[in-house]
């Protein structure tokens, strides 16, 4: 059997070697368990298997006596944001977000709408195979429908005063969004429209069965490219299928890829209002740069919305997020938003004037590479420091969350991923050549 992978982010596995229907009962009803009395707000992406593992977790919840507020096939940051809006007890979302088709996952969301913080969801796991606590036939839960949920968001994206609608219909802007047969394509659709841009959707039919690798990394995103240079498009614009993760391709047809989708975005948001900027270990150094532009500074933090949110809270941050292209405006809610970041991208745009490659050129061209190396056995985390002290000499070492060696802009990271049994090898550097020197110094010291 595949190792289920649980954490803070939720639960995930293959469906049907790891995750089954007694798995998702098992999860639901111990989440709910520890949650307060009240309903419980339920959506999913577009995964073929989301239709009947929906009703494994629909059974746990109604069983338990909670009313559900199911909201459809729709982005994750959409069932966060429901959870705020119908001041629900909790949330959980049928998702496994930029994995392949054969796995599926459960994310859960607390009543602030935001992903359980880390020790909260420690609580809670520990806490499954427990038996649940179910009820009567007089006491089981209702299950109420409901449609708008996508059309509350791109309204709570419009009324934000760091998007400008009027200025980006005025820019007259032509967009390509590659939704990956994902959760994303009604939302694009309605926010796109919304924004008077000129718009066209790749792989909009949410039918689950990804055209690409589903993650929007720069190397995926080929037809998005194809597509941007054969219509003369201002962009292209890539999600992930749960609709957390914003990547970026220019006008000339060049992905520029999901980091600068934070940092471009921070560009604009501090533009509006200055403040404290989070993000992650993993996150490119460009981040730092743009903050130092309007006089700010960064907070890192470890991997995973939850410790970026956390992060957020105890600084006061206006804008956070991860390098995978997860956005998070605060003003519009704690949680990566790739609806929302895709709204303050083409307001940023259309207040410059200028060209997205122009605009990218502003920032430092740093050299990121990412790698992944099977987990096979723990890491060594001493030997890899030793190794990177060599070729990183007076380097930073941070064991927050695995390990990351840092010297100005360059910098690698090495941890267990948290969605997948491997290990993430990332490094960044001015040049292809020292960023290698550091992703084959930390390689050596894990075989």
């Amino acid at each position: 059997m595949t190792k289920l992978m649980a954490g803070v982010s939720g639960v995930r596995g293959v469906v049907g070697d790891g995750i089954d229907p007694r798995v998702l009962l098992e999860y639901t009803t111990a989440f709910v368990s520890a949650l307060d009395p009240g309903p419980v707000v339920f959506g999913r992406d577009s995964r073929p298997s989301g239709p009947a593992l929906r009703h494994a977790v629909l059974a746990a919840l109604l069983g338990t006596g909670r009313e559900v507020i199911e909201i459809g096939v729709v982005p994750t940051p959409t069932v966060q944001l429901a959870v705020e809006r119908f001041h629900a007890a909790g949330g959980i979302a049928l998702t496994a977000s930029h994995n392949p088709v054969q796995w599926n996952a459960l994310k859960f969301v607390g009543p602030d709408g935001c992903f359980l913080e880390p020790e909260r969801a420690k609580a809670f796991l520990a806490s499954v195979g427990a038996e649940p606590e179910w009820v009567r036939w007089d006491g089981l839960g209702n299950l109420r429908t409901v449609t708008d949920s996508i059309q509350d968001h791109v309204e709570r994206i419009l009324a934000l005063n760091e998007v400008n609608a009027k200025k980006v219909r005025g820019a007259k802007l032509r967009v390509a969004l590659d939704a990956v047969h994902g959760a994303g394509g009604a939302i694009g659709r309605e926010l796109l429209g919304a924004l008077g841009v000129d718009f066209e959707i790749l792989y909009e039919e949410p039918t689950g069965l990804f055209p690409r690798e589903p993650e929007p990394l720069a190397k995926n995103l080929g037809a998005l490219c194809k597509r941007v240079k054969e219509t003369g498009a201002d962009l292209g614009m890539a999600f992930d299928p749960d609709v957390d993760r914003l990547s970026l391709v220019d006008e000339t047809g060049k992905a520029i890829g999901e980091e600068l989708s934070l940092a471009l975005a921070a560009d604009h948001v501090l533009g509006v209002q200055p403040g404290p900027v989070v993000t992650n270990l993993s996150t490119s150094a460009r981040l730092e740069v743009v903050a130092e532009r309007h006089g700010q500074g960064v907070t890192r933090t470890p991997v995973g919305e939850a410790h970026v949110v956390a992060g957020i809270r105890a600084v006061g941050a206006r804008i956070g997020g991860e390098g995978n292209g997860g956005v998070i405006l605060p003003s519009l809610h704690l949680g990566r938003d790739a609806p929302g970041g895709i709204a303050l991208v083409l307001t940023g745009l259309a207040e410059r004037g200028c060209s997205l490659s122009r605009w990218a050129a502003t920032l430092p061209d740093l050299i990121m590479i990412k790698e992944k190396v099977d987990l096979t056995r723990e890491p060594d985390l001493d030997a890899a420091a030793k190794a990177l002290e060599q070729v990183l000499p007076g380097a930073d070492i941070d064991r927050r969350d695995g390990l990351r060696a840092s010297s100005g802009t360059s910098w690698v990271h090495l941890r267990k991923s948290g969605t997948e049994p491997i290990i993430r090898v990332i490094a960044e550097a001015d040049t292809e050549s020292q960023a290698r020197v550091l992703i084959d110094a930390a390689g050596a010291a894990l075989s």
